[in-house]
């Protein structure tokens, strides 16, 4: 085994083992164990797990992306700031000051892609499980935690008369050749489209006005365009049900956007206006901004504070003799 198969053996025993144990529930519930739907469902199970997994790292994305947008205003400061200057010292300096200003805001550009490098190893460990399916069978070997049988029966397992082995590149399985290449090319368009249009949402309502005028903008716009042209150029080589797999999740994301777009929105976004619009027509309050208070809001109830120190006692006053 090379260094990459040590390294991703663990990643292919974890998913695996979340297929076959969703593969054996539904099969116990009475669905056929050799239908290629069953095995589907098992796929989309492990979706679901690995995505709720990912929930509080998620949660972090949210905040390191408002964090990043919050700070583009200081970002462009400090471009100007060192606008025209090349030299070393300028650098380091610049490059200090942007570390102190990602710490300040609590983020970094890395962790808006937290959660898809987590993904990463999951989705290389299932292309690896599914790609190897058909050696596995010919060598009378199972994959990971799938037995032999099971391996077998994966093989065999169709949905709309394509194996769910088989790709666009390189087909497979014994199934219509054509079948497969009409469900490759709908499932890349659908993942290639659900990714898009989860990107576009976000640049569209969730961002405020400095953020979208900033340079992270116009690289955040590059990647709109680029991610869904490198996923769609190597789903012709993806397995069908590794195009289930990023469907699913890509699925799953834009639903998590939207909810989160719709009820925490960042602050000055369109969104963000929309909720207040939508709030105001019921007749309530509106939202507290987050990341603190405006300068100008001052609480009802704050007093300013009496100074500190030693009570002075009354004096007696000496009363007159009668």
């Amino acid at each position: 085994m090379d260094f990459f198969g040590t390294i991703m053996a663990p990643f292919k025993w974890l998913v695996s083992v979340i297929m076959v144990g969703f593969h054996e529930g539904l099969s116990f519930i009475g669905l056929p164990a050799a239908s290629g739907w069953t095995w589907t469902l098992s796929i989309i199970g492990l979706v679901l797990v690995l995505r709720a997994a990912l929930i509080p790292v998620f949660v972090k994305q949210i905040k390191a992306q408002r964090g990043m947008q919050l700070l583009q205003p200081d970002l462009k400061k400090l471009q100007d700031k060192y606008k025209g200057k090349t030299d070393q010292l300028s650098r380091q300096a610049m490059a200090q000051e942007q570390m102190s200003l990602y710490k300040k805001h609590g983020t970094n550009p890395f962790s808006a892609c937290l959660p898809m490098l987590i993904q990463m190893p999951f989705f290389f460990a299932l292309f690896q499980v599914l790609s190897g399916i058909s050696q596995a069978k010919d060598q009378g070997a199972g994959i990971g935690a799938m037995s032999h049988d099971q391996v077998v029966q994966f093989d065999q397992s169709k949905i709309f008369g394509a194996p769910l082995s088989a790709s666009l590149l390189h087909g497979g399985g014994g199934g219509d050749q054509v079948v497969v290449w009409i469900l490759s090319i709908v499932m890349i368009l659908a993942m290639t489209a659900s990714q898009f249009i989860t990107q576009k949402q976000i640049m569209a309502k969730n961002m405020s006005e400095e953020a979208m005028a900033s340079p992270f903008m116009r690289q955040q716009k590059m990647m709109l365009y680029i991610l869904p042209v490198v996923f769609g150029v190597g789903g012709i080589n993806f397995p069908i049900g590794v195009l289930i797999y990023w469907t699913t999740t890509n699925l799953w994301t834009m639903g998590q956007q939207f909810f989160v777009i719709r009820r925490m929105p960042t602050p000055g976004s369109p969104a963000a206006k929309a909720l207040a619009e939508r709030r105001a027509a019921k007749g309530l309050p509106a939202l507290p901004i987050l990341g603190g208070k405006k300068a100008e809001e001052t609480p009802a109830e704050a007093e300013p504070e009496k100074p500190k120190g030693q009570r002075i006692q009354p004096q007696r006053k000496n009363r007159k003799k009668k």
